[in-house]
């Protein structure tokens, strides 16, 4: 993998255009060497694409003194979430697909036709493949430490769905693999990249809700029984863990302890309500926040017709409401000046599982690579993806125990 330019030959190839504007030059210093890291309502890749968008206004390709890094990526299953992983690498510059694996050769060929790849039946052989820089894991969830660590032991970087594995056991397993391999681990949890949400935790740690008191969180979806009835792996316990809250919750949980910081203790309850299969697909959970407020989520694909996502934090200087990842209300005793809704998300996950805005997925993608370039931390390393599994553990263990569980400091 090729070294991208550096901050300073970027900045020093701007200041001998004499063609551009000094605020151009100050734009484009801002955005590409402002801390990655901080919450910020530009995604990531905003950065480079204004780089793109300044090397054609000027009409120079030798602008920058150094070759921009190519890099390529091996996709690890054929389904609709590693298409959706294609996708948003795609929109991403220097970006390419290289190798594809996965158990359903049609899916495989299909995928590998459609963006230049080779295809791979066989997975040790498609982790020889080079070039490769990192892995990006969309197989069932069950798997996703068994082939991250064998990843790991090829020196590729990994960047794997949501949830980690379906157990921290693993989880850990694989985050100690990539940390021994000294290979970068992340997980897609692509609401971190959400302008309103990040606006939310800037909120939060800021104190605009003052004392936090209360938290509620639904996610009343819809699945039709086809959804679980076509898959081999959804709603099963080995290999998807649960149902919907490790499948369709675990997002909420992650943004939840991303905003309002770690549970200390739960008690939950779970039916199968609707569908035929082996796990839940209905979860209510009282959540006990160790800053003292108290909380609670449901987790649902029982819900027809599917209602959008919502939360709704209540604080001492009052409340913010979210819904479909837009903040809707502001009811606080100071607005913040940066209170304007941006409508970000255009998915209809509440009633579909097809991912028809990749952008969430683009800018946790760019935010991985940017922390293998920097040798930084992506915003959702391993070691924050294991956090809402422990909580989904607990969440599960109070289910089938009828008490309420204690989180453990770890």
């Amino acid at each position: 993998m090729k070294e991208r330019c550096s901050e300073s030959n970027l900045i020093n190839g701007l200041n001998k255009q004499r063609r551009v504007s000094s605020g151009a030059k100050a734009g484009i210093s801002w955005l590409y060497m402002s801390e990655p890291k901080a919450p910020t309502p530009e995604p990531a890749f905003v950065r480079w694409l204004f780089v793109e968008l300044f090397r054609l206004a000027i009409g120079r390709k030798e602008l920058i003194d150094c070759e921009p890094m190519a890099v390529h990526i091996g996709l690890i299953g054929g389904g609709n979430i590693s298409e959706t992983h294609a996708r948003a690498a795609r929109e991403i510059p220097g970006v390419s697909i290289a190798a594809v694996y996965g158990t359903n050769q049609d899916k495989v060929a299909r995928l590998s036709g459609e963006y230049g790849a080779t295809p791979y039946a066989n997975f040790p052989k498609f982790l020889e493949h080079r070039p490769m820089d990192l892995v990006a894991i969309g197989s069932p969830s069950g798997l996703h430490a068994q082939q991250g660590i064998a990843a790991a032991e090829k020196g590729l970087h990994i960047l794997t769905e949501k949830p980690l594995d379906i157990s921290t056991a693993h989880a850990d397993e694989l985050i100690d693999a990539s940390q021994k391999a000294g290979v970068k681990l992340g997980v897609f949890f692509q609401d971190r990249f959400k302008t309103d949400l990040i606006r939310l935790k800037q909120w939060a740690d800021a104190g605009v809700l003052g004392r936090l008191i209360l938290v509620d969180a639904r996610v009343k979806w819809f699945r039709p029984p086809s959804y679980y009835g076509d898959s081999r792996w959804r709603g099963t316990l080995r290999w998807d863990g649960g149902g919907a809250l490790i499948n369709q919750g675990i997002h909420t949980v992650d943004l939840l302890l991303w905003v309002c910081g770690d549970v200390s203790a739960v008690q939950a309850v779970r039916k199968t309500a609707l569908h035929r299969m082996e796990v839940e697909d209905t979860l209510v959970a009282l959540l006990e926040f160790k800053n003292g407020a108290i909380g609670s989520l449901q987790a649902a694909t029982s819900a027809f017709p599917g209602y959008p996502r919502r939360m709704e934090l209540t604080g001492s200087e009052g409340t913010a409401i979210i819904e479909h990842d837009r903040l809707v209300a502001a009811d606080l005793r100071v607005v913040p000046n940066d209170f304007q809704s941006t409508g970000d998300d255009r998915n209809a996950s509440a009633s579909s599982a097809t991912v028809s805005d990749v952008r969430g997925h683009q800018a946790a993608l760019t935010d991985f690579i940017h922390a293998i370039e920097t040798n930084g931390t992506p915003r959702c390393s391993g070691g924050e993806g294991r956090k809402s599994l422990a909580l989904v553990e607990a969440i599960y263990k109070a289910c089938a125990s009828g008490e309420r569980v204690e989180l453990n400091a770890n």
